[in-house]
């Protein structure tokens, strides 16, 4: 390994590089990283170290203090201190939004591109483990669906979660989309946000703030959160904060998980969006039929043909799109169609509410308002209008904005399990001998009476079924499904708006 010294000179360089420190912050920049590094002495590099990425950059530095000690090494305990490092070279809060609010003075978009690109430099969002994801596009009769196998987010080992456990608790940050989390320096169950930084944005008169997610699941995925930590709500003040979000920002797509559990998102405890510059297959999905609602006939409003339920509407006049959505979730939070099995409520327990998109198409303001229903039964215990246990073999997550729109995030699990599987029906084994595959095993057999699997092809036609299961794990999600009965039972519940 080459000395220590030649690393750290190389993250200093990268900095200045990147912009993130000036060219007399370099003695300085190079003591804290000393003393973050438990390190007491340097000695100049007779050599430079060339251009190495960054990955291979704190790599070295993390292999060093892990060897002297300094840290545990594990994958958490890593994440803390090359965090800390970053942190150390990223600029303030300040600096960051005095030059987000500068290049707005530019265009709104050119704003969004530095910041995008600042949070990929400071390392917040790691490029290296994004690139580790795997994705495709399979084509549907609902348009082409975008498939995902999640492997940035780092998942812990046992040593990892053996220390989170024994490690005291604390509720602060409340949780990990607080602001406070701008600068937290983690800890073993709790990401450090060393090198976090959020730009403040006004919607609907209230603060809230921009961020970029670190899992980068789309282009530009950003999350826009409230600054104080309340529950998620879907009314006509979310409605009206999209809209507000999509008039400032007019390049970038915003919506919102739904507000209950099963349809909602991961985190329901703190209000928040998410949006983007991206396109997904629900906004390429046309209008199969238009539908007009009493007193909005300057509204142009239609069902859109995809899985979910979605009713689509448009109109240059932003606050008439707020008055129409909100009579929409109004009447959708109390509709009871018994022969569709949809209630309003059992036992006291509310199951309708709405996930819902802003966008610009055109000059006009465009809202999408997709109907979700969280209800269970013995049957179906994780949820009428979600994925049925047939399909929990490569989805059985809940069903949250980023599937909704059509891009399917898939546990890390599946890249072994379809290789592994991949090979069993090319060499013409048993899934079902395999404990790991074994819950493949009846939608193997089901291939295997449709494909004949080579070495060649194998890869390629698994990932194509990945993508049908997918718009099968959507059609499962909607609540007016897409043929003739499930369509009337559409239009009973559009003519129920008053």
């Amino acid at each position: 390994m080459k000395d220590v010294s030649v690393y750290i000179a190389a993250l200093v360089e990268y900095a200045v590089e990147r912009g993130l420190i000036e060219e007399a912050d370099r003695v300085w920049a190079r003591n804290q990283l000393l003393a973050a590094l438990a390190l007491d002495g340097y000695t100049e590099p007779e050599k430079a170290a060339g251009d190495l990425p960054l990955e291979e950059i704190l790599g070295q530095l993390l292999d060093d203090a892990a060897a002297r000690g300094v840290i545990g090494d594990d994958i958490t305990s890593r994440d803390l201190l090359d965090t800390k490092l970053m942190g150390i070279l990223t600029p303030r809060p300040g600096e960051v939004i005095r030059e987000f609010q500068a290049r707005c003075a530019q265009s709104k978009q050119a704003a969004t591109d530095w910041y995008y690109r600042f949070s990929q430099d400071t390392d917040y969002i790691r490029r290296y483990r994004i690139a580790r994801d795997v994705k495709w596009v399979t084509p549907t009769e609902y348009g082409d669906l975008d498939i995902t196998i999640n492997l940035s987010k780092p998942e812990k080992d046992p040593r990892a979660i053996a220390a989170a456990k024994s490690a005291p608790q604390s509720g602060y940050p409340k949780c990990q989309l607080c602001r406070e989390n701008e600068g937290y320096a983690g800890r073993m169950n709790h990401p450090a946000r060393g090198n976090h930084r959020v730009i403040p944005v006004t919607i609907d008169g209230r603060d809230w703030f921009l961020q970029y997610s670190p899992y980068v699941y789309y282009n530009e995925h950003c999350i826009v959160f409230n600054g104080e930590h309340t529950p998620m709500k879907i009314d006509r003040s979310a409605f009206r904060k999209l809209l507000d979000f999509v008039k400032q920002f007019p390049h970038y797509f915003v919506g919102s998980n739904a507000d209950l559990p099963i349809v909602g998102g991961s985190i329901l405890s703190h209000d928040h969006f998410q949006g983007g510059r991206y396109t997904f297959a629900m906004e390429k999905a046309p209008v199969e039929r238009e539908v007009s609602f009493p007193g909005f006939a300057d509204i142009e409003a239609g069902i859109v043909h995809w899985p979910l339920s979605v009713l689509r509407l448009r109109c240059g006049d932003d606050n008439r799109l707020v008055d129409l959505a909100e009579k929409i979730l109004t009447a959708w939070r109390s509709y009871t169609d018994e022969a569709a099995f949809v209630y309003a409520e059992t036992d006291g327990e509310p199951h309708n509410t709405i996930t819902p998109i802003a966008r610009m198409r055109d000059g006009k303001y465009e809202l999408d308002l997709v109907l979700r229903n969280n209800i269970t039964t013995p049957e179906h215990p994780m949820g009428v209008y979600h994925p049925h246990a047939e399909l929990h073999h490569i989805k059985k997550e809940n069903i949250g904005l980023i599937e909704v729109m059509g891009l399917a995030v898939l546990p890390a699990r599946l890249k072994g399990e379809l290789s592994r599987l991949g090979e069993v029906l090319v060499s013409g084994g048993d899934p079902a001998a395999d404990e790991v595959l074994a819950k493949h095993a009846p939608w193997a057999a089901e291939l295997r009476q449709r494909h004949t699997f080579t070495a060649d092809n194998v890869e390629e036609i698994l990932q194509d079924e990945v993508g049908k299961v997918f718009a099968q794990v959507l059609e499962h999600a909607g609540v007016f499904k897409c043929d003739e009965q499930g369509r009337e039972a559409f239009l009973r519940f559009v003519a129920a708006v008053k």
